[in-house]
């Protein structure tokens, strides 16, 4: 099944086959009246039945696209269903009956990869285009659909390619050919690693739009986290009293923000209490503070700065951003300065100072960093080039010492070798397996 799969969900649903039987597989399953042309990429209107008992099982429509005009270069034949539970389920079984298998995740990305439809860094980008959670995660999962970054990247690599063959001629035949300037080609190979570790870079800030991050929303009891959250996120999540102690367990808000996906965590209160259950809360609190990626804590104006306060912005980890928050503004009388300890300084309950809460969010989680990105390398990609960048960094190393020309060559193989990785010219079964396992069922 090439479609998410629910009842009353959706009014159509895909059954795909890839592969040289499934135009015979389509044929036994497909009734198309008054003499239909079975031609490729020619939609066929018809009935999927069942070859046992004759059964109409649903009215379709049917696409065949013949190899190689298809997205795995083989012959590929979908089944346009109604949607729901029941039609679409017996129409798979019919096929796997008739001779299909079920495919694995990302089987038919791995079958355009294989059939040289697209290089790995175009395939992965498909599985991010399917996952962004943002306008700009998808506009960076197009551009490696496009071949933006397979472009950039062997782009790099034949540099590299350019420089190994001249190393290797003087390796085997030096006597023969002219001297090698090594000046020059260390000031090549200098300036390929620069521009891996500007797209190592570049990989790291794009990782803020296409995963996001999770901001803790942490204080003391009573200051106005649920309302904040609730506030932020534009809708009611968390239930907001005026008793302390509300919240005992987190309670989390996906939303976007100018394009980065943010998972507010609404925690507990952190105070000293004899309730168990507002303890385990608690304790779930003092976890999400350890593990969020940027840390909001609230306060509040009218009471000031307390020494609770004071210890929960101790307890941060080193590292992690902090945006300290001053809450409920409107209580403070006319002309009296908030504490000097907010960053800004907020009402949940009426909503002022709310877009320059989204402001410094935003700047705290590097948002403008992740700005104006072309293509952004995945984690994956990231890990080889940075690689490829060390191993430059170890040749160059070897240019310095002014060891022979074949010990340059060593580490300039290994930065190749990474390269070729991350565009799939040079990658093992086991790395493909790993790669398109996180694909979903269908694509």
């Amino acid at each position: 099944m090439a479609t998410a799969v629910a009842p009353g969900e959706g009014s159509v649903a895909i059954v795909r086959l890839s592969g040289p039987e499934a135009e015979a597989i389509a044929t036994a399953l497909f009734v198309a009246p008054g003499g239909q042309v079975w031609e490729s990429h020619r939609v066929l209107y018809g009935h999927v039945c069942d070859p046992a008992s004759g059964e109409r099982v649903d009215e379709a429509l049917l696409l065949l696209m013949r190899a190689p005009r298809s997205f795995t270069r083989e012959t590929v034949v979908e089944f346009h269903c109604h949607g729901g539970l029941i039609c679409v389920q017996r129409v798979l079984e019919l096929a796997l009956a008739a001779g299909a298998r079920r495919a694995l995740p990302g089987e038919f990305s791995q079958r355009a990869f294989l059939n040289g439809r697209l290089d790995l860094t175009r395939a992965e980008a498909v599985s991010e285009l399917v996952t962004a959670r943002s306008r700009r995660a998808a506009q960076l999962a197009m551009a490696g659909l496009d071949g933006g970054l397979q472009q950039r990247i062997a782009a790099l690599r034949e540099r590299l390619l350019d420089q190994l063959a001249e190393l290797e001629a003087r390796v085997d035949f030096e006597d023969d050919l002219p001297p090698l300037d090594g000046v020059a080609v260390a000031e090549a190979l200098g300036a390929v690693q620069a521009e891996l570790q500007a797209l190592v870079r570049d990989g790291e800030r794009g990782q803020l739009l296409r995963e996001g991050l999770r901001v803790a929303i942490v204080g003391r009891p009573n200051v106005g986290k649920s309302s904040l959250l609730n506030r932020l996120s534009r809708r009611e999540r968390a239930i907001v009293t005026d008793l302390p102690g509300t919240t005992r367990d987190l309670v989390e808000s996906e939303l976007v923000l100018q394009g980065v996906p943010l998972t507010l965590l609404d925690t507990a209160g952190i105070r000293s209490t004899d309730d168990r259950v507002e303890q385990l809360g608690i304790e779930r609190s003092r976890a999400a503070l350890r593990s969020a990626d940027v840390v909001l804590l609230l306060f509040d104006l009218a009471a000031g700065w307390r020494p609770d306060d004071q210890q929960l912005r101790q307890a941060v980890p080193d590292g992690v951003p902090l945006l300290v928050v001053g809450n409920k503004a409107d209580q403070l009388a006319s002309g009296v300065a908030p504490a000097p300890e907010a960053d800004v300084c907020v009402s949940a309950l009426n909503g002022s100072g709310h877009a320059q809460l989204e402001t410094a969010l935003l700047r705290c989680c590097g948002h403008g960093d992740a700005q104006g990105l072309q293509v952004a390398l995945n984690r994956r990609q990231r890990d080889l080039a940075a690689a490829a960048a060390a191993s430059l960094q170890a040749s160059l190393g070897a240019a310095r010492e002014q060891l022979p020309w074949d010990f340059w060559t060593i580490d300039l193989r290994a930065a190749v070798r990474s390269l070729g990785e991350i565009t799939g010219e040079e990658v093992s079964e086991a790395v493909l397996d790993r790669v398109f396992s996180r694909f979903c069922i269908g694509k």
